[in-house]
């Protein structure tokens, strides 16, 4: 689909927005509904991020917080030098956080490139599945990581490359210059053919996480209509950042996108997922994020399959935090590997 598409022309029948929207999904119904949207009071979104932000925890809640955050973790590596040996250390550390405390948990998945995949699934073994039950999902980047510079028939290649070879999850970018640009139909019709992408053999879908890079969509009003648009589409997460980006997430944004899945779970019955990613590497940052999650949603979405952490360094901190608690002093510098 073109720039110079007419407002008239029909969009992707994705069922969500055919729903919410009607029959007569075109350019024109679609964006009469995003710029319908309510504006952001920024002043206030920024207040009730910083309010959340200074909430305090007990002891005993901070370990059971440490705990809930490395459930929640992506373990990251998303390198040009990224090598099979280097993904599966990263393997070895998402099945055993701390070789000294067999009571750690897994975190959620592991995140690589596409071609990286059949490692990370190879590595992974009897220890690959759902999340939720305490194993450990492949996630794949994919639409031409991280800008999305691509024709469509590229980024679908490569997402049913890394489906095909076993990735359970795939996070892809949005085209940002055309949703600046204005162009809604066109990020939305990408969305749902990714989506499509995601199909496996048996009929099911590989879990489409839609990254946002909300520092270049430049307000929180663009953020709260891709939001949306990106929900609409079929994306199962939303998340903030590629990580490649400054600023990558912040609280700010991540409450913004908090309240765009509180309100669609109130209109439609349906939970989305939030992933902040990029930035956020020590524990009292993650809680913070643990706080607002559980003041916007509810506690219900501290669950891998409705949150994520999308990191590299923020588990070595957690764990130094734990080895903290458990043992009343910091190890050396040596107690975790280095990312």
């Amino acid at each position: 689909m073109s720039a110079s598409r007419q407002s008239g022309a029909a969009l992707a029948p994705a069922e969500r927005a055919v729903k919410l929207i009607g029959s007569d999904l075109t350019e024109r119904s679609l964006r009469q509904y995003l710029d319908g949207l309510s504006r952001v009071d920024a002043v206030g979104l920024e207040q009730r991020a910083s309010a959340l932000g200074t909430r305090s925890i007990k002891t005993t809640s901070k370990a059971a917080a440490l705990d809930v955050i490395i459930r929640l973790i992506d373990l990251t590596t998303l390198e040009g030098a990224d090598t099979p040996g280097k993904v599966r250390s990263l393997v070895a550390k998402a099945i055993t956080p701390d070789a000294t405390d067999a009571e750690t948990p897994r975190v959620a998945a592991v995140c690589v490139y596409g071609d990286m995949v059949p490692f990370a699934v190879d590595a992974l073994g009897a220890a690959h599945g759902d999340p939720d039950d305490g194993d450990i999902s492949v996630a794949a980047v994919a639409t031409a990581f991280p800008s999305g510079r691509a024709s469509l028939d590229v980024k679908l290649a490569d997402t049913a490359e890394a489906v095909a070879a076993g990735a359970d999850e795939i996070d892809m970018v949005i085209d940002r210059g055309a949703f600046l640009a204005g162009n809604y139909g066109l990020v939305f019709d990408q969305i749902v053919a990714v989506k499509e992408a995601c199909r496996r053999d048996d009929g099911s879908y590989a879990s489409l996480k839609v990254i946002l890079e909300t520092g270049e969509l430049t307000t929180y009003d663009n953020v709260r209509r891709a939001s949306w648009l990106s929900i609409l589409a079929g994306g199962d997460f939303i998340k903030t950042s590629t990580g490649k980006v400054s600023p990558a997430a912040t609280l700010p944004v991540t409450l913004l996108m908090l309240e765009v899945v509180r309100d669609w779970h109130r209109l439609t019955g349906e939970r989305i997922g939030v992933k902040p990613a990029g930035g956020i590497r020590s524990s009292k940052d993650a809680i913070k994020y643990l706080v607002t999650v559980a003041e916007t949603v509810g506690e219900d979405w501290l669950q891998p399959h409705l949150f994520r952490f999308g990191a590299s360094s923020l588990l070595n901190d957690v764990l130094l935090q734990r080895q903290k608690l458990r043992t009343g002093r910091y190890s050396g510098p040596d107690y975790v590997t280095v990312d």
